[in-house]
């Protein structure tokens, strides 16, 4: 908890001096002091003290979307990005920017110490926040799309060892928000992952961008499935989602134009105590 602590300024001399001046009016105060920061909210743990999932915000307080971009980048991939393969996505960052779009990057630890720079830019735009996505991109359960698999006694130390990775890049207030890799989770991965003390964050629309080409196919399928609340889980890495940058160039007008207004996945999580699903189980 942060304490704010408030100085009283003296006033005194300033009331004598518009006393002399003839204004006859009492010095005005100062204004309040602003707020301290706040926490970013989060869901208090499931049964059993199980880490909480978020799937989606209020169907019912405003037609609120919150778009998602997971920076994917395995602990196995230095070879590859060596050689040149982009696993980053600058493009697709400066068109948000430029639309005014406001965005929560799921970024792996690894795609931090491959891009700090850019993941430093992101952290500390006030347009964005940044949450974790594992420092390895590994599966937290088996048969997850042939990842690779964390061993349940070092899930926690994965999702730490991303947190550090973005602070050494220069992300100072990563969000305590954490999605799983491939989506893949069970009770063992939310049990293993309690002590974190994060929120699990899925999604309600698949945008269907990985390996797609087409920017159109990616725009009809989020702009059909997205409805007040919705959380859309699209990709910020062009060698994997080389469309999202355009797909999201038609997205952004059509919603707008539909009412919809852009937020962070902290503001729906914020409204959760009124119609927000959430799934404290595992699948």
């Amino acid at each position: 908890m942060i304490i704010l602590l408030r100085r009283v300024a003296a006033v005194c001399a300033l009331s004598a001096v518009l006393a002399a001046c003839g204004t006859g009016r009492p010095p005005r105060a100062a204004p309040p002091a602003s707020a301290p920061p706040s926490r970013p909210p989060t869901l208090v743990p499931g049964p059993a003290g199980l880490t909480p999932v978020f799937e989606h915000g209020p169907r019912t307080r405003g037609r609120t979307v919150a778009l998602t971009f997971d920076a994917d980048m395995t602990a196995g991939q230095g070879a590859r990005a060596a050689a040149g393969e982009r696993f980053d996505h600058p493009r697709l960052i400066s068109t948000l920017r430029a639309l005014k779009v406001p965005a929560t990057v799921f970024m792996t630890g690894r795609w931090a110490e491959q891009y700090p720079d850019q993941a430093r830019s992101i952290g500390r735009d006030p347009l964005f926040e940044v949450a974790n996505h594992s420092y390895s991109h590994y599966a937290y359960t088996r048969d997850c799309y042939g990842l690779p698999t964390v061993p349940e006694g070092r899930m926690r130390s994965d999702v730490e060892r991303a947190y550090a990775a973005f602070r050494k890049a220069g992300v100072t207030d990563p969000m305590p928000y954490f999605r799983f890799p491939g989506g893949c989770y069970d009770r063992r991965a939310l049990k293993a992952l309690t002590p974190a003390g994060v929120t699990a964050v899925q999604w309600d629309v698949v945008g269907g961008d990985a390996f797609e080409s087409d920017p159109d196919v990616v725009a009809r399928q989020v702009l059909d499935g997205v409805r007040p609340g919705s959380v859309v889980v699209l990709h910020c890495t062009r060698s994997a989602a080389p469309a999202t940058e355009r797909a999201v160039r038609a997205i952004v007008p059509e919603l707008r134009r539909e009412g919809y207004r852009f937020v962070k996945v902290s503001e729906l999580i914020g409204a959760a105590d009124s119609g927000a699903r959430t799934r404290p189980e595992a699948r």
